[in-house]
């Protein structure tokens, strides 16, 4: 159920990967939220689906903010999560 193109509540069709991929889009998107409070020391200037822009002193080790990217939430307890980085004085996309 949900608001249709007239503005009105309507019955919408579906199956079940997109309910599936709703679900992982969701819980991908706390993940991400986790770590930019564990982050929240750093200047985090934006977010871009699975990436996060941080403006910090050069002389940040990025396996740090890497390592804290990877902590599980209490919730996620057993997940596996990595995180990847990389440097520049300029937003591009890797």
């Amino acid at each position: 159920m949900g608001i249709n193109a007239q503005k009105k509540w309507d019955r919408f069709e579906s199956y079940g990967p997109k309910f599936v991929e709703n679900c992982v889009q969701g819980i991908a998107r706390d993940l991400l939220m986790y770590s930019m409070q564990t982050l929240s020391q750093y200047f985090i200037v934006g977010h871009i689906h699975d990436e996060m822009i941080i403006e910090c002193p050069k002389d940040t080790k990025l396996d740090e903010i890497c390592q804290q990217m990877a902590r599980t939430p209490d919730w996620a307890k057993g997940l596996l999560l990595r995180a990847d980085g990389y440097e520049c004085n300029f937003y591009k996309k890797d």
